[in-house]
């Protein structure tokens, strides 16, 4: 016959099988808020305790090590989660590590330090990263020009840039708004940020701060853009040295040769692109898709995400994570780039192929990554200045901003070596 176990014994081995449990959270249809499932991600990260990101399984799951203080938590935030024993969870790393199976196992050890690029004063529009970084428990830092040129971004892994001109047209608005008390003190305080680090002019000075940040990028940062921060970004850094700003808004006309001598070697995501010079011209440049051009409204707007190998592009793989595929689409200063312009080198995310746009796409310079993300808010079709902001508690499983915190979660990531 045999022995039975003490009652002692067996009482240990049922509680050592209970800590050696993971936390699973899905992040499919079944998820109740996939922002804040991210939060929680970020909250294991600030715990010093590692969080796998289960690529392609369930929508982009995540998982990590069972305690009561983490499932606490899980509770508090209302994000849905199981406890499976380690047995379940190493079936479940089987089926993942399978080769046939386009799922991968991205291991996230670092918490990044997450910067965002915003004015102190207030705005009349507000920003989708910041309002789902507050939503889903995020910490961030606000950074502005004096910050970034006195080379303070070194302090941070990931930098966000939202509704910002860096040609030094603020955003084109002095006809609309140049009577509007906020509009006036932008523009005293990007004139007065200029004088203080001794450029003549605040395009110049905008121009300035856009090679600061690809400094960062090429270092080794993580970039993100939205909105006019994406086009006007390369606008500026292909046009070192040229006027493309008129004397409306910086006090002496355009060069006549603007067009012949811009540089898009410098430029991270677009080429061939035509500036725009005129100051009525709502638009930056050709790399925009127009929306009078764009044949697309509200009821009929929508991207397609690629599919990515998970096993072999963990990068766009990682960033495309999502629940759904078709995800909407919602307007922007700039909306979306027109896909002639995007360059053959950075990979395309999400496209909307009736209109021949590109909405989501990322690269890589030097050490660093950049994305860029074509329009203002995931929830809002058309969000105008003024406008009361998004309340992402009726929106907890957006898909358009799932887009955003797949890249804040990111830098988390640990290298991988290279397949051979």
């Amino acid at each position: 016959m045999r022995q039975r176990l003490p009652l002692s014994f067996a009482l240990c081995f049922l509680l050592l099988a209970a800590k050696a449990a993971h936390v699973l959270i899905p992040m499919d249809e079944t998820q109740k808020d996939h922002l804040k499932a991210y939060g929680i991600a970020y909250w294991v990260l600030q715990h010093q305790q590692a969080v796998d990101w289960l690529l392609n399984y369930q929508g982009g799951s995540f998982a990590f090590r069972h305690s009561g203080e983490s499932e606490s938590e899980l509770r508090v935030r209302g994000v849905t989660y199981l406890v499976v024993s380690d047995a379940q969870y190493n079936d479940i790393l089987g089926q993942i590590a399978r080769p046939d199976a386009n799922m991968d196992v991205m291991k996230l050890e670092k918490v990044p330090r997450i910067a965002i690029y915003s004015p102190k004063i207030k705005q009349p529009w507000d920003d989708a990263v910041t309002l789902v970084l507050t939503y889903a428990e995020i910490p961030y830092e606000l950074v502005y020009d004096p910050e970034v040129l006195a080379g303070n971004l070194l302090r941070y892994d990931w930098l966000h840039l939202h509704h910002e001109d860096f040609t030094g047209q603020y955003g084109k608005s002095g006809q609309r708004y140049r009577n509007q008390p906020w509009f006036r003190a932008q523009q005293q305080e990007s004139e007065g940020v200029a004088k203080q680090y001794g450029y003549p002019k605040v395009p110049q000075m905008k121009l300035g701060v856009a090679k600061k940040i690809k400094e960062f990028v090429v270092g080794g940062g993580f970039m993100f853009a939205m909105c006019s921060a994406t086009d006007t970004y390369d606008i500026a850094l292909a046009a070192e040295g040229v006027d493309v700003v008129d004397a409306l808004f910086d006090g002496d006309g355009v060069d006549p040769e603007a067009q012949q001598k811009l540089d898009f070697s410098r430029t991270f995501a677009f080429r061939n692109f035509t500036v725009r010079l005129s100051p009525f011209d709502d638009e930056f440049s050709s790399i925009d898709n127009p929306r009078q051009e764009r044949q697309l409204y509200e009821g009929n707007d929508f991207f397609s995400l690629f599919t990515f190998s998970a096993k072999w592009d963990p990068i766009p793989t990682m960033l495309t994570q999502n629940h759904e595929k078709t995800i909407k689409g919602f307007m922007g200063q700039t909306t979306a780039f027109r896909k002639g312009h995007v360059k053959p080198e950075a990979t395309i995310m999400g496209e909307t192929k009736v209109a021949d746009e590109v909405r989501y796409v990322n690269g890589t310079v030097g050490k660093g990554t950049w994305t860029f993300y074509g329009g203002h808010d995931p929830e809002d079709y058309w969000h105008l200045p003024q406008e009361e902001s998004t309340d992402l508690s009726l929106h907890p499983n957006s898909a358009g901003y799932r887009l955003i915190l797949n890249n804040v979660l990111f830098p988390a990531a640990r290298k991988k070596k290279q397949k051979t």
